[in-house]
């Protein structure tokens, strides 16, 4: 072999070698900036979901922000919004009436004694008057007697017999939840419980109402009226500002008897 043609291989190895030693480093410069962009990429998908997240946390909850809302007046509720009072107009008096959804005393006494009111308030014996609590949301932590109460303004926009046959469904064995389970804060469920009552089952706007948390400032309103009330608990009953208890109790009476001897009296006072 010449020394020419043996110096011609050795320049061309040479600028292979070279020319390779060129693409080696465009491919590392190349994975270098990939891996840039990928971790800005990440840092920013990072630093964006914490700001999403502060900001989710940082928005009310649904019920915060009900505060703020205008007040929707159900039908059937006074020019305030909150006197809900059902019975024959010329029934003399009204049997005031202090309950919370989600009290299981409230509970059984509806379905003991909410047969016999319901009998005298088509009799024309007296009137009732409802007024709506949600204190247990703060003992046993939750939002279901606000969202029973909203879904409760709801059935009274439909008619006052809605909302009584809504009350008793709300109140029932079949549908009553324990005080510490708070399945009333489904508004499914609630709309589930209404598909009993005949005027709401299938009541689109009703059902709307109820999704939609129509009445949910009404429930803080109606609530609101309760805790100046000076009521300690629920159910109480008063007619004529006294309390109607069961004799010898301090108590709202539990049983049908009680209840008509006690409803007697009050209505002689």
């Amino acid at each position: 072999m010449s020394s020419r043609n043996s110096q011609a291989n050795k320049a061309a190895a040479r600028e292979r070698l070279r020319a390779e030693r060129e693409r080696e480093a465009k491919r590392a410069k190349t994975r270098r900036q990939v891996i840039v962009a990928v971790s800005v990429v990440g840092v920013l998908a990072v630093a964006g979901g914490a700001g999403y997240a502060i900001m989710q946390a940082m928005k009310p909850s649904a019920w915060e922000a009900a505060k703020d809302k205008a007040l929707v007046k159900p039908a059937n509720s006074g020019s305030d919004g909150t006197t809900v009072v059902i019975g024959k107009p010329d029934a003399k008096k009204t049997l005031e009436m202090y309950e919370d959804p989600r009290c299981p005393i409230c509970s059984q006494f509806e379905q003991a004694v909410g047969p016999t009111v319901k009998k005298d308030i088509d009799a024309g014996k007296y009137k009732i008057q409802f007024i709506g609590a949600t204190f247990i949301d703060n003992g046993s932590p939750g939002t279901g007697s606000k969202t029973a109460l909203s879904a409760l303004g709801a059935a009274l926009n439909v008619s006052p017999e809605a909302f009584l046959e809504y009350k008793s469904a709300l109140f029932s064995a079949k549908f009553h939840p324990e005080e510490t389970q708070d399945k009333f804060k489904d508004r499914q469920y609630l709309i589930d419980i209404a598909d009993t009552v005949p005027a709401l089952k299938g009541n689109a706007a009703f059902d709307k109402a109820v999704k939609d948390g129509t009445y949910d400032k009404w429930a803080l309103v109606m609530s609101d009226k309760f805790n100046k009330s000076g009521v300690q608990g629920t159910p109480t009953l008063k007619m004529d500002g006294k309390k109607v208890t069961a004799e010898g109790s301090d108590n709202a009476p539990s049983d049908p008897a009680s209840f008509t001897a006690a409803i007697d009296k009050a209505l002689k006072g």
